[in-house]
Protein backbone atom coordinates (compact mmCIF):
# COMPACT_ATOMS: atom_id res chain seq x y z
CA UNK A 1 0.00 0.00 0.00
CA UNK A 2 1.34 3.39 -1.11
CA UNK A 3 2.31 5.78 1.70
CA UNK A 4 -0.44 8.62 1.00
CA UNK A 5 -3.24 5.20 1.50
CA UNK A 6 -1.21 4.31 4.62
CA UNK A 7 -1.33 7.75 5.98
CA UNK A 8 -4.82 8.87 5.66
CA UNK A 9 -3.63 11.32 2.91
CA UNK A 10 -5.42 11.36 -0.60
CA UNK A 11 -8.23 9.79 -2.74
CA UNK A 12 -8.02 6.16 -2.30
CA UNK A 13 -8.33 4.08 -5.19
CA UNK A 14 -9.02 0.56 -6.61
CA UNK A 15 -5.82 0.03 -6.94
CA UNK A 16 -4.71 1.86 -3.71
CA UNK A 17 -6.96 -0.48 -2.04
CA UNK A 18 -6.08 -4.17 -3.42
CA UNK A 19 -2.58 -2.96 -2.19
CA UNK A 20 -3.95 -3.47 1.60
CA UNK A 21 -2.22 -6.57 3.15
CA UNK A 22 -5.91 -8.29 3.74
CA UNK A 23 -6.27 -8.26 0.05
CA UNK A 24 -3.14 -8.68 -1.73
CA UNK A 25 -2.86 -11.96 0.69
CA UNK A 26 -5.70 -13.32 -1.10
CA UNK A 27 -3.92 -13.33 -4.88
CA UNK A 28 -6.28 -10.91 -6.47
CA UNK A 29 -7.02 -11.38 -10.08
CA UNK A 30 -8.90 -8.52 -12.21
CA UNK A 31 -11.03 -9.90 -14.83
CA UNK A 32 -12.71 -6.71 -16.27
CA UNK A 33 -11.94 -2.92 -15.97
CA UNK A 34 -7.77 -2.82 -15.54
CA UNK A 35 -8.18 -0.12 -16.87
CA UNK A 36 -10.22 1.88 -14.07
CA UNK A 37 -8.41 0.61 -11.23
CA UNK A 38 -7.40 4.25 -10.72
CA UNK A 39 -10.34 5.59 -9.93
CA UNK A 40 -11.03 7.15 -6.94
CA UNK A 41 -13.24 5.21 -4.48
CA UNK A 42 -16.26 7.33 -2.70
CA UNK A 43 -17.40 4.45 -0.58
CA UNK A 44 -16.86 0.59 0.36
CA UNK A 45 -20.35 -1.28 0.19
CA UNK A 46 -21.36 -5.11 1.46
CA UNK A 47 -23.48 -6.80 -0.51
CA UNK A 48 -24.96 -10.30 -0.64
CA UNK A 49 -27.81 -10.44 -3.11
CA UNK A 50 -27.27 -9.37 -6.44
CA UNK A 51 -30.31 -6.56 -6.43
CA UNK A 52 -28.16 -3.92 -4.92
CA UNK A 53 -29.13 -1.12 -7.16
CA UNK A 54 -31.08 0.60 -4.62
CA UNK A 55 -28.76 0.91 -2.34
CA UNK A 56 -26.28 2.31 -4.78
CA UNK A 57 -26.08 6.27 -5.22
CA UNK A 58 -22.60 6.13 -7.62
CA UNK A 59 -18.98 5.77 -6.76
CA UNK A 60 -18.65 2.77 -4.55
CA UNK A 61 -16.30 -0.25 -4.76
CA UNK A 62 -18.23 -3.44 -3.59
CA UNK A 63 -17.43 -6.47 -1.72
CA UNK A 64 -19.58 -9.43 -1.89
CA UNK A 65 -18.81 -13.61 -1.50
CA UNK A 66 -21.90 -13.76 -4.07
CA UNK A 67 -22.81 -16.60 -1.71
CA UNK A 68 -26.85 -17.39 -3.29
CA UNK A 69 -26.11 -16.16 -6.82
CA UNK A 70 -22.28 -17.31 -7.75
CA UNK A 71 -23.65 -20.46 -9.57
CA UNK A 72 -25.93 -18.50 -11.79
CA UNK A 73 -25.30 -16.92 -14.87
CA UNK A 74 -28.04 -14.63 -15.10
CA UNK A 75 -28.05 -13.81 -11.65
CA UNK A 76 -24.20 -12.67 -11.88
CA UNK A 77 -24.44 -10.75 -15.25
CA UNK A 78 -27.49 -8.96 -13.53
CA UNK A 79 -25.63 -7.97 -10.56
CA UNK A 80 -23.01 -6.95 -12.81
CA UNK A 81 -25.66 -4.90 -14.89
CA UNK A 82 -26.96 -3.26 -11.47
CA UNK A 83 -23.58 -1.71 -10.74
CA UNK A 84 -22.82 -0.49 -13.76
CA UNK A 85 -26.26 1.63 -14.12
CA UNK A 86 -25.40 2.55 -10.87
CA UNK A 87 -22.00 3.89 -11.66
CA UNK A 88 -20.35 1.91 -8.80
CA UNK A 89 -16.50 2.10 -9.09
CA UNK A 90 -16.17 -1.42 -9.32
CA UNK A 91 -16.79 -5.09 -7.22
CA UNK A 92 -14.55 -7.31 -4.95
CA UNK A 93 -16.09 -10.83 -5.33
CA UNK A 94 -14.65 -13.54 -3.09
CA UNK A 95 -15.27 -17.20 -4.35
CA UNK A 96 -13.91 -19.72 -2.19
CA UNK A 97 -16.45 -22.41 -0.80
CA UNK A 98 -17.19 -24.04 2.71
CA UNK A 99 -13.79 -25.63 3.32
CA UNK A 100 -11.83 -21.95 2.05
CA UNK A 101 -10.70 -23.33 -1.34
CA UNK A 102 -11.10 -21.89 -4.39
CA UNK A 103 -14.24 -22.02 -6.23
CA UNK A 104 -13.31 -23.10 -9.71
CA UNK A 105 -17.00 -23.53 -10.89
CA UNK A 106 -18.34 -19.97 -9.50
CA UNK A 107 -14.83 -18.48 -11.14
CA UNK A 108 -16.01 -19.50 -14.57
CA UNK A 109 -19.32 -18.33 -14.18
CA UNK A 110 -17.89 -14.71 -13.15
CA UNK A 111 -15.60 -14.87 -15.78
CA UNK A 112 -17.99 -15.18 -18.44
CA UNK A 113 -20.15 -12.30 -16.80
CA UNK A 114 -17.72 -10.21 -16.60
CA UNK A 115 -16.00 -10.56 -20.00
CA UNK A 116 -16.16 -7.51 -22.32
CA UNK A 117 -17.21 -4.82 -19.53
CA UNK A 118 -15.45 -1.99 -18.24
CA UNK A 119 -16.88 -2.53 -14.87
CA UNK A 120 -13.56 -2.90 -12.29
CA UNK A 121 -14.39 -6.86 -11.58
CA UNK A 122 -11.43 -8.32 -8.75
CA UNK A 123 -12.03 -11.87 -7.78
CA UNK A 124 -10.10 -13.28 -4.79
CA UNK A 125 -9.44 -17.25 -4.76
CA UNK A 126 -8.67 -17.47 -0.59
CA UNK A 127 -10.85 -16.06 2.21
CA UNK A 128 -10.53 -12.26 3.61
CA UNK A 129 -12.17 -10.39 6.05
CA UNK A 130 -14.47 -7.84 4.60
CA UNK A 131 -15.10 -5.96 7.73
CA UNK A 132 -11.38 -4.89 8.15
CA UNK A 133 -11.39 -3.96 4.53
CA UNK A 134 -14.26 -1.65 5.30
CA UNK A 135 -12.36 -0.35 8.64
CA UNK A 136 -9.31 0.37 6.55
CA UNK A 137 -11.00 1.51 3.81
CA UNK A 138 -13.55 4.14 5.48
CA UNK A 139 -10.73 5.06 8.24
CA UNK A 140 -9.16 6.19 5.15
CA UNK A 141 -11.99 7.89 3.39
CA UNK A 142 -13.06 9.84 6.26
CA UNK A 143 -9.59 11.25 7.09
CA UNK A 144 -10.03 12.35 3.81
CA UNK A 145 -13.07 14.27 4.01
CA UNK A 146 -11.51 15.49 7.66
CA UNK A 147 -8.47 16.97 5.49
CA UNK A 148 -10.60 18.19 3.15
CA UNK A 149 -12.97 20.29 5.55
CA UNK A 150 -9.88 21.27 7.07
CA UNK A 151 -8.69 22.73 3.57
CA UNK A 152 -12.05 24.08 3.70
CA UNK A 153 -11.87 25.95 6.41
CA UNK A 154 -8.09 27.55 5.24
CA UNK A 155 -9.28 28.58 2.01
CA UNK A 156 -12.72 30.13 3.74
CA UNK A 157 -10.17 31.98 6.39
CA UNK A 158 -7.97 32.89 3.79
CA UNK A 159 -9.79 34.81 1.42
CA UNK A 160 -12.12 36.01 4.58
CA UNK A 161 -8.60 37.95 6.09
CA UNK A 162 -8.26 38.92 2.51
CA UNK A 163 -11.09 40.82 1.89
CA UNK A 164 -11.37 42.13 5.50
CA UNK A 165 -7.70 43.82 5.18
CA UNK A 166 -8.33 45.15 1.61
CA UNK A 167 -5.67 43.22 0.18
CA UNK A 168 -5.37 44.77 -3.26
CA UNK A 169 -5.56 42.18 -6.41
CA UNK A 170 -1.77 41.23 -6.62
CA UNK A 171 -1.86 40.51 -2.88
CA UNK A 172 -5.06 38.05 -4.05
CA UNK A 173 -3.30 36.71 -6.63
CA UNK A 174 0.12 35.94 -5.20
CA UNK A 175 -2.48 33.66 -2.10
CA UNK A 176 -4.45 32.07 -4.69
CA UNK A 177 -1.02 30.93 -6.89
CA UNK A 178 0.03 29.54 -3.56
CA UNK A 179 -2.69 27.82 -2.61
CA UNK A 180 -2.83 26.29 -5.86
CA UNK A 181 0.91 25.61 -6.24
CA UNK A 182 0.79 27.08 -9.99
CA UNK A 183 0.34 29.99 -12.42
CA UNK A 184 -2.45 32.16 -12.14
CA UNK A 185 -3.31 35.53 -14.12
CA UNK A 186 -6.18 38.33 -13.88
CA UNK A 187 -7.03 39.97 -16.83
CA UNK A 188 -9.65 42.88 -17.74
CA UNK A 189 -12.38 42.14 -20.20
CA UNK A 190 -10.35 43.42 -22.76
CA UNK A 191 -7.63 40.16 -21.94
CA UNK A 192 -4.78 42.73 -20.69
CA UNK A 193 -3.28 41.20 -17.49
CA UNK A 194 -4.43 43.24 -14.37
CA UNK A 195 -2.01 40.94 -12.00
CA UNK A 196 -0.24 37.36 -12.22
CA UNK A 197 1.70 35.47 -10.25
CA UNK A 198 3.19 31.63 -9.49
CA UNK A 199 5.58 29.83 -11.37
CA UNK A 200 5.85 30.48 -14.95
CA UNK A 201 3.44 33.54 -14.75
CA UNK A 202 5.78 35.82 -16.41
CA UNK A 203 5.84 33.94 -19.39
CA UNK A 204 2.52 33.65 -19.58
CA UNK A 205 2.06 37.42 -19.08
CA UNK A 206 4.23 38.55 -22.13
CA UNK A 207 2.55 36.71 -24.49
CA UNK A 208 -1.29 36.39 -23.04
CA UNK A 209 -2.81 38.31 -25.68
CA UNK A 210 -1.42 35.83 -27.86
CA UNK A 211 -2.11 32.60 -25.63
CA UNK A 212 -5.90 33.71 -25.31
CA UNK A 213 -6.61 34.44 -28.75
CA UNK A 214 -4.95 31.04 -29.90
CA UNK A 215 -2.13 33.14 -32.16
CA UNK A 216 0.57 31.33 -29.59
CA UNK A 217 1.02 28.21 -27.78
CA UNK A 218 2.88 27.58 -24.34
CA UNK A 219 4.69 24.49 -22.98
CA UNK A 220 2.85 22.89 -20.38
CA UNK A 221 -0.65 24.76 -21.03
CA UNK A 222 -3.15 23.22 -22.40
CA UNK A 223 -5.64 24.86 -24.73
CA UNK A 224 -7.01 27.93 -23.51
CA UNK A 225 -10.45 26.50 -24.08
CA UNK A 226 -9.86 24.15 -21.01
CA UNK A 227 -8.41 26.82 -18.72
CA UNK A 228 -10.42 26.98 -15.56
CA UNK A 229 -11.35 30.34 -14.74
CA UNK A 230 -14.15 32.23 -12.80
CA UNK A 231 -15.57 35.60 -13.84
CA UNK A 232 -14.56 38.91 -11.87
CA UNK A 233 -17.10 41.24 -10.96
CA UNK A 234 -20.64 41.63 -10.50
CA UNK A 235 -23.21 39.76 -12.74
CA UNK A 236 -24.37 42.91 -14.82
CA UNK A 237 -20.83 44.37 -14.81
CA UNK A 238 -18.07 41.72 -15.19
CA UNK A 239 -14.95 43.60 -15.21
CA UNK A 240 -12.44 40.45 -15.71
CA UNK A 241 -11.71 36.80 -15.01
CA UNK A 242 -9.65 34.72 -12.77
CA UNK A 243 -7.57 32.15 -14.82
CA UNK A 244 -5.64 29.01 -13.96
CA UNK A 245 -3.65 27.99 -17.54
CA UNK A 246 -2.30 24.97 -16.78
CA UNK A 247 -1.65 22.33 -13.24
CA UNK A 248 0.61 19.38 -13.44
CA UNK A 249 -0.86 17.94 -10.95
CA UNK A 250 -4.64 18.04 -10.02
CA UNK A 251 -5.28 20.70 -7.19
CA UNK A 252 -7.65 19.61 -4.27
CA UNK A 253 -10.21 22.15 -4.05
CA UNK A 254 -9.22 24.26 -7.31
CA UNK A 255 -12.77 25.34 -8.36
CA UNK A 256 -13.37 27.32 -4.53
CA UNK A 257 -9.75 28.63 -4.54
CA UNK A 258 -10.72 30.51 -7.43
CA UNK A 259 -14.35 31.39 -7.00
CA UNK A 260 -13.28 32.80 -3.30
CA UNK A 261 -10.37 34.32 -4.88
CA UNK A 262 -12.77 35.63 -7.84
CA UNK A 263 -14.77 36.94 -5.03
CA UNK A 264 -12.45 38.68 -3.34
CA UNK A 265 -11.34 40.54 -5.89
CA UNK A 266 -14.60 41.58 -6.27
CA UNK A 267 -15.49 43.09 -3.16
CA UNK A 268 -11.85 44.51 -3.07
CA UNK A 269 -12.97 46.82 -6.35
CA UNK A 270 -16.72 47.15 -4.97
CA UNK A 271 -14.63 48.69 -1.84
CA UNK A 272 -12.65 50.82 -3.59
CA UNK A 273 -15.33 51.79 -6.00
CA UNK A 274 -17.00 52.66 -2.70
CA UNK A 275 -14.41 55.35 -1.70
CA UNK A 276 -14.59 56.94 -5.59
CA UNK A 277 -18.27 57.40 -4.83
CA UNK A 278 -17.70 59.51 -2.08
CA UNK A 279 -14.33 61.20 -3.60
CA UNK A 280 -17.11 62.26 -6.49
CA UNK A 281 -19.74 63.02 -4.14
CA UNK A 282 -16.78 65.68 -2.38
CA UNK A 283 -15.26 66.66 -5.59
CA UNK A 284 -19.26 67.35 -7.25
CA UNK A 285 -20.15 69.62 -3.92
CA UNK A 286 -16.49 71.62 -4.87
CA UNK A 287 -17.83 71.71 -8.34
CA UNK A 288 -21.40 73.01 -7.70
CA UNK A 289 -19.65 75.45 -5.12
CA UNK A 290 -17.73 76.92 -8.08
CA UNK A 291 -19.86 77.33 -9.92
CA UNK A 292 -22.39 78.97 -7.44
CA UNK A 293 -20.30 81.09 -5.67
CA UNK A 294 -18.35 84.39 -6.54
CA UNK A 295 -16.38 84.58 -3.59
CA UNK A 296 -14.00 81.77 -4.16
CA UNK A 297 -10.75 82.76 -5.80
CA UNK A 298 -8.51 80.73 -7.88
CA UNK A 299 -6.01 79.96 -5.19
CA UNK A 300 -8.43 78.83 -2.67
CA UNK A 301 -10.41 76.52 -5.50
CA UNK A 302 -7.01 75.13 -6.51
CA UNK A 303 -6.50 74.32 -2.87
CA UNK A 304 -9.38 72.59 -1.83
CA UNK A 305 -9.20 70.40 -5.49
CA UNK A 306 -5.93 69.54 -4.09
CA UNK A 307 -7.26 68.57 -1.17
CA UNK A 308 -9.60 65.85 -2.90
CA UNK A 309 -6.99 64.42 -4.92
CA UNK A 310 -6.47 66.68 -8.34
CA UNK A 311 -3.00 68.18 -7.92
CA UNK A 312 -2.34 69.18 -11.91
CA UNK A 313 1.20 70.03 -12.91
CA UNK A 314 1.62 74.18 -12.44
CA UNK A 315 0.65 75.94 -15.46
CA UNK A 316 -1.35 72.82 -17.07
CA UNK A 317 -3.99 72.96 -19.36
CA UNK A 318 -7.01 72.71 -17.44
CA UNK A 319 -9.66 70.62 -20.05
CA UNK A 320 -13.33 70.62 -19.26
CA UNK A 321 -15.35 67.12 -20.60
CA UNK A 322 -18.96 66.42 -20.49
CA UNK A 323 -20.01 62.54 -21.43
CA UNK A 324 -23.65 61.86 -22.26
CA UNK A 325 -24.46 57.91 -22.42
CA UNK A 326 -26.42 57.34 -25.10
CA UNK A 327 -29.97 55.89 -23.63
CA UNK A 328 -33.44 55.25 -25.57
CA UNK A 329 -36.47 56.98 -24.61
CA UNK A 330 -37.43 53.50 -23.13
CA UNK A 331 -34.25 52.34 -21.52
CA UNK A 332 -33.77 51.33 -17.99
CA UNK A 333 -32.90 54.15 -15.72
CA UNK A 334 -31.37 52.14 -13.41
CA UNK A 335 -29.11 50.38 -16.10
CA UNK A 336 -28.09 53.97 -16.95
CA UNK A 337 -26.94 54.41 -13.61
CA UNK A 338 -25.05 51.57 -13.73
CA UNK A 339 -23.57 52.21 -17.00
CA UNK A 340 -22.41 56.09 -15.58
CA UNK A 341 -21.24 54.54 -12.60
CA UNK A 342 -18.78 51.96 -14.46
CA UNK A 343 -17.91 54.88 -16.67
CA UNK A 344 -16.78 56.99 -14.04
CA UNK A 345 -14.69 54.46 -12.75
CA UNK A 346 -13.13 53.14 -16.08
CA UNK A 347 -12.18 57.26 -16.47
CA UNK A 348 -10.79 57.38 -13.12
CA UNK A 349 -8.47 54.14 -13.01
CA UNK A 350 -7.20 55.12 -16.84
CA UNK A 351 -6.68 58.52 -16.06
CA UNK A 352 -4.62 57.33 -12.68
CA UNK A 353 -2.65 54.82 -15.28
CA UNK A 354 -1.77 57.65 -17.47
CA UNK A 355 -0.82 59.86 -14.77
CA UNK A 356 -3.47 62.45 -15.21
CA UNK A 357 -5.80 63.84 -12.93
CA UNK A 358 -9.62 64.37 -12.53
CA UNK A 359 -11.94 66.91 -11.06
CA UNK A 360 -14.85 65.09 -11.55
CA UNK A 361 -18.69 66.15 -11.11
CA UNK A 362 -22.08 64.20 -12.00
CA UNK A 363 -24.47 66.50 -14.13
CA UNK A 364 -27.54 64.17 -14.54
CA UNK A 365 -28.82 60.87 -15.10
CA UNK A 366 -26.41 59.50 -17.52
CA UNK A 367 -24.14 62.74 -18.07
CA UNK A 368 -21.18 64.01 -15.98
CA UNK A 369 -18.38 65.75 -16.86
CA UNK A 370 -14.07 66.60 -15.52
CA UNK A 371 -11.81 69.24 -15.62
CA UNK A 372 -8.67 66.52 -17.24
CA UNK A 373 -4.96 68.05 -16.61
CA UNK A 374 -1.61 66.10 -16.33
CA UNK A 375 -0.81 64.97 -12.72
CA UNK A 376 1.77 66.74 -10.46
CA UNK A 377 4.95 65.97 -11.37
CA UNK A 378 4.60 64.14 -15.10
CA UNK A 379 5.37 67.28 -17.11
CA UNK A 380 9.12 65.70 -17.53
CA UNK A 381 7.48 62.78 -18.54
CA UNK A 382 4.95 63.61 -20.84
CA UNK A 383 5.58 64.12 -24.86
CA UNK A 384 6.38 67.24 -26.07
CA UNK A 385 2.95 67.23 -28.24
CA UNK A 386 0.97 65.50 -25.17
CA UNK A 387 -1.55 68.66 -25.53
CA UNK A 388 -4.89 68.22 -23.90
CA UNK A 389 -6.40 67.13 -26.76
CA UNK A 390 -3.80 64.25 -26.68
CA UNK A 391 -4.57 63.14 -22.83
CA UNK A 392 -8.21 63.02 -23.53
CA UNK A 393 -7.29 60.78 -26.97
CA UNK A 394 -5.47 58.72 -24.70
CA UNK A 395 -8.01 58.57 -21.61
CA UNK A 396 -10.96 57.62 -24.20
CA UNK A 397 -8.92 55.01 -25.82
CA UNK A 398 -8.38 52.82 -22.68
CA UNK A 399 -11.88 52.30 -22.61
CA UNK A 400 -12.21 50.72 -26.12
CA UNK A 401 -13.24 47.81 -24.14
CA UNK A 402 -16.02 48.84 -22.44
CA UNK A 403 -19.43 47.73 -23.45
CA UNK A 404 -21.67 51.10 -23.63
CA UNK A 405 -21.71 53.79 -25.99
CA UNK A 406 -21.60 58.07 -25.48
CA UNK A 407 -20.70 61.23 -26.58
CA UNK A 408 -18.03 63.73 -25.93
CA UNK A 409 -18.34 67.18 -25.13
CA UNK A 410 -15.09 69.26 -25.30
CA UNK A 411 -14.69 73.16 -23.68
CA UNK A 412 -12.25 75.25 -23.71
CA UNK A 413 -9.29 74.81 -22.03
CA UNK A 414 -7.67 77.07 -19.59
CA UNK A 415 -4.97 77.04 -17.37
CA UNK A 416 -7.56 78.56 -14.50
CA UNK A 417 -9.66 76.18 -12.68
CA UNK A 418 -12.46 78.45 -12.36
CA UNK A 419 -12.28 78.68 -15.74
CA UNK A 420 -11.97 75.40 -16.66
CA UNK A 421 -14.98 74.96 -14.49
CA UNK A 422 -17.30 77.37 -16.06
CA UNK A 423 -16.54 75.64 -19.41
CA UNK A 424 -18.04 72.64 -18.42
CA UNK A 425 -21.49 74.28 -19.07
CA UNK A 426 -20.68 74.26 -22.84
CA UNK A 427 -18.80 71.30 -23.13
CA UNK A 428 -22.42 70.03 -21.42
CA UNK A 429 -23.97 71.69 -24.36
CA UNK A 430 -22.03 70.24 -26.91
CA UNK A 431 -22.61 66.91 -25.90
CA UNK A 432 -26.13 67.18 -25.95
CA UNK A 433 -26.00 68.49 -29.76
CA UNK A 434 -23.67 65.96 -30.74
CA UNK A 435 -25.79 63.10 -29.29
CA UNK A 436 -28.31 64.19 -32.02
CA UNK A 437 -26.09 63.65 -35.20
CA UNK A 438 -26.80 61.02 -36.86
CA UNK A 439 -22.93 59.88 -37.73
CA UNK A 440 -20.22 60.53 -35.51
CA UNK A 441 -17.01 60.77 -36.59
CA UNK A 442 -14.71 61.95 -33.76
CA UNK A 443 -14.26 60.77 -30.30
CA UNK A 444 -15.00 63.87 -28.68
CA UNK A 445 -16.64 67.31 -30.14
CA UNK A 446 -15.97 71.39 -29.61
CA UNK A 447 -19.13 73.69 -30.27
CA UNK A 448 -17.42 74.59 -33.92
CA UNK A 449 -17.90 70.87 -34.51
CA UNK A 450 -21.61 71.16 -33.88
CA UNK A 451 -21.92 74.09 -35.86
CA UNK A 452 -25.42 75.27 -36.38
CA UNK A 453 -27.19 72.48 -34.29
CA UNK A 454 -24.92 73.87 -31.36
CA UNK A 455 -26.63 77.43 -32.26
CA UNK A 456 -30.91 75.86 -32.60
CA UNK A 457 -30.11 73.75 -29.23
CA UNK A 458 -28.70 77.11 -27.18
CA UNK A 459 -32.25 79.01 -28.75
CA UNK A 460 -34.18 76.02 -28.18
CA UNK A 461 -36.99 77.65 -25.77
CA UNK A 462 -36.73 80.60 -27.94
CA UNK A 463 -40.50 81.15 -28.49
CA UNK A 464 -39.45 83.11 -31.61
CA UNK A 465 -37.45 80.17 -33.35
CA UNK A 466 -40.20 77.62 -32.72
CA UNK A 467 -42.61 80.64 -34.37
CA UNK A 468 -40.35 80.68 -36.88
CA UNK A 469 -39.62 76.68 -37.59
CA UNK A 470 -43.73 75.98 -37.47
CA UNK A 471 -44.43 78.91 -39.45
CA UNK A 472 -42.11 77.46 -42.81
CA UNK A 473 -43.29 74.00 -41.98
CA UNK A 474 -46.49 74.13 -40.90
CA UNK A 475 -48.17 72.65 -44.17
CA UNK A 476 -46.31 70.08 -43.87
CA UNK A 477 -46.75 69.32 -40.17
CA UNK A 478 -50.33 68.95 -40.36
CA UNK A 479 -52.36 68.18 -36.85
CA UNK A 480 -49.18 67.16 -35.11
CA UNK A 481 -48.45 70.13 -33.51
CA UNK A 482 -51.19 72.54 -31.85
CA UNK A 483 -52.39 74.77 -34.12
CA UNK A 484 -49.52 74.22 -36.84
CA UNK A 485 -51.05 73.33 -40.54
CA UNK A 486 -54.01 75.19 -39.86
CA UNK A 487 -54.95 78.23 -42.54
CA UNK A 488 -56.49 80.66 -40.98
CA UNK A 489 -58.28 78.80 -38.52
CA UNK A 490 -59.12 76.24 -40.86
CA UNK A 491 -58.31 72.80 -40.44
CA UNK A 492 -55.96 71.06 -43.22
CA UNK A 493 -57.52 68.39 -45.32
CA UNK A 494 -57.19 64.89 -44.47
CA UNK A 495 -54.44 64.46 -47.00
CA UNK A 496 -52.62 67.22 -45.84
CA UNK A 497 -52.58 66.08 -42.26
CA UNK A 498 -51.77 62.43 -43.25
CA UNK A 499 -48.93 64.03 -45.77
CA UNK A 500 -45.81 63.11 -43.46
CA UNK A 501 -44.41 62.00 -45.94
CA UNK A 502 -43.81 65.11 -47.24
CA UNK A 503 -41.66 66.25 -44.58
CA UNK A 504 -39.26 63.42 -44.89
CA UNK A 505 -39.11 64.35 -48.63
CA UNK A 506 -37.77 67.83 -47.61
CA UNK A 507 -35.61 66.53 -45.58
CA UNK A 508 -33.88 64.11 -48.17
CA UNK A 509 -33.69 67.43 -50.89
CA UNK A 510 -31.91 69.30 -48.67
CA UNK A 511 -29.66 66.63 -47.23
CA UNK A 512 -28.77 66.35 -50.85
CA UNK A 513 -28.89 69.77 -52.39
CA UNK A 514 -31.52 69.37 -54.62
CA UNK A 515 -29.23 67.53 -56.92
CA UNK A 516 -31.90 65.21 -58.13
CA UNK A 517 -30.14 61.93 -59.53
CA UNK A 518 -28.63 61.75 -55.80
CA UNK A 519 -32.08 62.18 -54.66
CA UNK A 520 -33.37 59.21 -56.78
CA UNK A 521 -30.94 56.96 -55.68
CA UNK A 522 -31.50 57.84 -52.45
CA UNK A 523 -35.27 57.62 -52.36
CA UNK A 524 -35.18 54.98 -54.93
CA UNK A 525 -38.00 57.12 -57.13
CA UNK A 526 -38.02 57.07 -60.68
CA UNK A 527 -37.37 60.75 -62.63
CA UNK A 528 -41.42 60.73 -63.04
CA UNK A 529 -42.16 60.15 -59.40
CA UNK A 530 -39.54 62.40 -58.29
CA UNK A 531 -40.73 65.40 -59.99
CA UNK A 532 -43.92 65.01 -59.47
CA UNK A 533 -43.12 65.12 -56.22
CA UNK A 534 -41.22 68.36 -55.78
CA UNK A 535 -43.92 70.22 -57.59
CA UNK A 536 -46.22 68.65 -54.84
CA UNK A 537 -44.16 69.86 -51.87
CA UNK A 538 -43.33 73.56 -54.10
CA UNK A 539 -47.10 73.44 -53.63
CA UNK A 540 -47.72 72.57 -50.00
CA UNK A 541 -44.95 75.00 -49.12
CA UNK A 542 -45.87 77.91 -51.45
CA UNK A 543 -42.19 78.80 -51.91
CA UNK A 544 -39.84 77.75 -54.68
CA UNK A 545 -37.37 75.13 -53.52
CA UNK A 546 -34.78 76.59 -56.51
CA UNK A 547 -34.49 80.10 -53.99
CA UNK A 548 -31.91 79.72 -51.87
CA UNK A 549 -32.77 81.91 -49.44
CA UNK A 550 -36.12 79.47 -49.16
CA UNK A 551 -33.83 76.15 -49.04
CA UNK A 552 -31.75 78.07 -45.86
CA UNK A 553 -34.85 79.07 -44.06
CA UNK A 554 -36.16 75.27 -44.67
CA UNK A 555 -33.37 73.83 -43.48
CA UNK A 556 -32.84 75.57 -40.48
CA UNK A 557 -36.63 75.02 -39.37
CA UNK A 558 -36.45 71.16 -39.92
CA UNK A 559 -32.91 70.90 -38.17
CA UNK A 560 -34.66 72.58 -34.93
CA UNK A 561 -38.16 70.40 -35.57
CA UNK A 562 -36.14 67.47 -35.74
CA UNK A 563 -34.31 68.33 -32.47
CA UNK A 564 -37.20 70.11 -30.47
CA UNK A 565 -40.44 69.75 -32.17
Amino acid sequence: MDSSTQSGTGSLSIAGLLELAEISRAAPTVLAGAEKLARTIRWVHIADSEHVERFLEGGELVLTTATTFRRSPEAMAEFFDQLERAGAAGTIVELVDADSAPDAEAEAVVRAAAAGRSLTVVVLAQRVKFVRITELAHRHLLAQQISQLEHVQEIHETYTQLSLDRAGAQTIVDRTAELLGTAVVLEDVAHRVLAHSGSGSQALAQKWMDLVTGAATAPDVDNSAKWRQTPVGLRTRRWGRLVVPGAAEPVAALDQIIERAGEALTLTRMADRDEQDLLLQAQSGLIREITDSEGLDERAALERARSLGFAPAAGAELLPVVVRIDREPDTDPTRVQLQERGLTQEIASAAARLNLCLLMTSLQSGAFGFVLAPAHGSSRRAPRTDDADTRLTRILGELKGYAASWVVGVGRSSTSLLRAVAGLESASHVAEVASTLDVRERSFYRSSDVRIRGLLSLLAEDSRLRAFAEGELGPLLGDTSSGVGRRDGVPNSPSESADGELLEFLELYLAHGGNKSAMARAGHLSRPALYARITRLQDRLGVSLDDAESRTALHVALLWWRMHG
